[in-house]
């Protein structure tokens, strides 16, 4: 880890040892207004589904006495929401899901400046395995096929993602890197537009979130050509993981959480701390990641920003070795 981020890492640790020092049971902070649950992408997409879960869970739970509000700021691959939560500074009613684009922006792009860090990390949820996908129909029967086609044809396939540094983009370029194929990045805003587009013809392929196209899958609408998890999915026991399959590559991690904005007062960390522990131990909320093949991987605010120093080092390297040009 280098020096800078070590300093930030154990500034931000510092802050959440102070928020600590309250400790939610003494927390004396209650929201008195409605909760905005920021998400950085568009309906349907992994965020928003995990937003809403949560937000829906807790208030099955009776666990917030003010309703939560997901609200979609969509744009810049994650600065949009970014910027909207660094103008919500000290602001103890605003939160927003994060995932791993939080960290890749500030390294890649000049212009956005604030990192995960520098604001209030409060929880870490679950992390996400994915599947790549094609279309029922599709002549691809394994994830061998379509690179094996990517290298006759360069540039001929397309490939649906959201943002150009998430994990999407990240693995594609990975893949790239290790077999020399290559193929189109065609980014939308939304899950829901990839698969659109996938089911339309009009990409050739999508990799995804088990929650995004689940329902597909089991409709034999969509075919899941590999898996990225440590280890096979219930339900997906036929499909192999990517080493299995022949690509030792990174298994590029996705992991999600609750960050609030920098200057989030002590007494407001330590409640959100205390809900969300109690959310990530309810049964409407084991059996959301049950349904959606995703581990429990709740983190208090101390250890999250620990995780988040060690998750940044580590999308370090897979960018370096993606060939991305880095400015931090």
């Amino acid at each position: 880890m280098s020096s800078n981020i070590s300093s930030k890492v154990l500034l931000a640790a510092a802050a959440i040892v102070l928020a600590a020092a309250t400790g939610p049971a003494n927390a004396e902070f209650k929201p008195t207004r409605p909760i905005e649950v920021i998400v950085h992408n568009g309906p349907g997409s992994g965020p928003d589904i995990f937003g809403r879960t949560l937000v829906q869970i807790i208030d099955q739970e009776k666990l917030s006495p003010v309703r939560m509000q997901v609200v979609n700021k969509v744009g810049g691959g994650g600065t949009t929401a970014a910027s909207y939560m660094v103008s919500k500074k000290g602001d103890a009613h605003t939160l927003s899901v994060f995932t791993s684009v939080w960290i890749t922006n500030p390294l890649v792009q000049q212009e956005a400046s604030t990192k995960l860090v520098d604001m209030t990390p409060i929880s870490r949820l679950v992390v996400e395995p994915a599947v790549i996908v094609v279309r029922a129909e599709s002549p691809f029967k394994t994830l061998r096929d379509v690179i094996d086609a990517a290298l006759k044809n360069p540039g001929g396939l397309k490939q649906a993602g959201g943002s150009v540094l998430a994990r999407d983009a990240l693995v594609r370029q990975l893949l790239m890197t290790h077999t020399g194929a290559r193929w189109a990045f065609i980014s939308f805003p939304a899950a829901g537009e990839r698969l659109s587009a996938l089911l339309g013809g009009h990409v050739d392929f999508v990799l995804v979130e088990p929650p995004e196209a689940g329902e597909l899958i089991r409709a034999g609408k969509l075919r899941a050509l590999v898996q990225l998890a440590d280890k096979r999915l219930t339900g997906f026991e036929n499909v192999p993981t990517l080493p299995e399959a022949g690509f030792n590559v990174p298994n590029v991690p996705q992991a999600r959480g609750i960050i609030g904005p920098t200057g989030m007062p002590a007494d407001a960390v330590g409640y959100y701390e205390d809900l969300l522990r109690k959310t990530s131990r309810s049964p409407g909320w084991q059996k959301f990641l049950t349904d959606n093949q995703l581990d429990n991987a709740y983190l208090n605010a101390k250890d999250t920003v620990t995780f988040l120093g060690q998750f940044e080092d580590q999308l370090r390297a897979i960018l370096v070795q993606s060939g991305v040009k880095l400015v931090r």
